[in-house]
């Protein structure tokens, strides 16, 4: 996937970024890009690298910081943690060249896989007057695999609550999943999507909510709808039952 949703803030006490939060071969921010974009752990390995490139015509500073990444309430979550360390942390980049970075675990997953996010800030130059500074964030996804064999187990039903409706994705298997092209097919053939900014990812052990996108001249459903959609472990196709929350 190559969503980038915005994350905008004003210098010097603010500052633009980027935060990346899905696949695709090559993240870039601004004059950045880093190799690659999902840094995989296989089973048993405990060390990986990825690759940042300064293609800009300046020296670029970086900050990277290792957070856990886990759902709660259908949202992400990060903490900063101790788990994953990442060297160098801080680097100066100069232009058209390249900065390995290498991750190392602390401890290997059990039964389950474990999720991080890197966060990769280009640091703003010193502020002039008169100018503003943009700088970009990057967020790496990083999954660390069980040693048992891992796939992803969803189930899906709809809420709705306040006039509004949630298709939910319960994730009851030892790995993540990503969920692509969703779509809702009410009884009369009227197709329902997510809000765009949703993010895919519904991790081992999470639930998900994505927010459903219901015309003002379309009733709100109260039975079943068709789900279809693009998922890595194989196409969704399946009936989701509506339920109502107090």
């Amino acid at each position: 996937m190559n969503e980038l949703t915005p994350f905008r803030r004003t210098a010097p006490a603010k500052v633009a970024a980027l935060i990346l939060l899905g696949m695709s071969v090559c993240a870039s921010a601004q004059s950045l890009t880093v190799l690659p974009v999902n840094v995989f752990f296989p089973p048993g390995q405990k060390a990986s690298t990825m690759t940042v490139t300064n293609r800009g015509d300046r020296e670029a500073a970086i900050q990277i910081r290792p957070y856990t990444w886990t759902q709660a309430d259908g949202n992400d979550q990060l903490e900063a943690t101790r788990a994953l360390m990442v060297s160098p942390p801080i680097a100066s980049i100069a232009p058209g060249a390249s900065q390995l970075v290498r991750l190392i675990l602390r401890d290997l997953p059990a039964d389950r896989e474990v999720t991080y996010r890197i966060l990769l800030d280009e640091l703003p130059p010193p502020a002039q007057n008169g100018t503003v500074n943009v700088t970009f964030r990057l967020s790496i996804p990083v999954f660390s695999r069980p040693a048992i064999r891992a796939n992803p187990r969803l189930q899906f039903h709809l809420e709705s609550e306040g006039g509004q409706v949630y298709l939910v994705g319960k994730n009851d298997g030892q790995c993540h999943e990503v969920v692509r092209d969703i779509a809702l097919i009410t009884s009369d053939g009227k197709k329902l999507s997510p809000e765009s900014s949703a993010s895919p990812y519904v991790l081992a052990g999470a639930t998900r909510r994505w927010r459903i996108v219901v015309p003002i001249s379309t009733p709100l459903p109260n039975d079943t709808l068709r789900l279809t959609a693009r998922a890595e472990s194989g196409a969704i196709d399946e009936q989701v039952r509506v339920v109502s929350r107090p």
